[in-house]
């Protein structure tokens, strides 16, 4: 069965860094990606790569903070956040698809598997 498992939220101070990762099994998966959920709030795209590692994309929010990678040998992609806002709060979801093809869109629906999410909180 397909099981994607996040680790490595927790609560910081701005402006620190937070290492996520998210351990993948089950899946031959080729794109991956990073959204968040902020109370009340939908959940947004925050960044995706390419099975080979090669191509990223950053929501605006977090451009130039977040870096997306992956670790193929260890079916496992990670996302390190630097300088990071309170408005940074949010759980934070692992999603994968088993397609090579690069999403034309965003959306949550362009991913069939998700993570059960890790908490990230960033205080002020």
């Amino acid at each position: 069965q397909v099981e994607l498992v996040e680790s490595g939220g927790g609560l910081v101070q701005a402006g620190g860094s937070l290492r996520l990762s998210c351990a993948a099994s089950g899946l031959s998966s080729y794109v991956m990606a990073w959204f968040r959920q902020a109370p009340g709030k939908e959940r947004e795209f925050v960044a995706r790569i390419s099975w080979s590692g090669g191509t990223t994309e950053y929501a605006d929010s977090v451009k130039g903070r977040f870096t997306i990678s992956r670790d193929n040998a260890k079916n496992t992609v990670f996302l390190q956040m630097n300088s990071l806002k309170p408005e940074d709060t949010a759980v934070y979801y692992c999603a994968a698809r088993s397609r090579r093809l690069w999403p034309v869109t965003t959306r949550t629906d362009e991913y069939a598997y998700w993570g059960q999410g890790t908490q990230v909180t960033v205080s002020s």
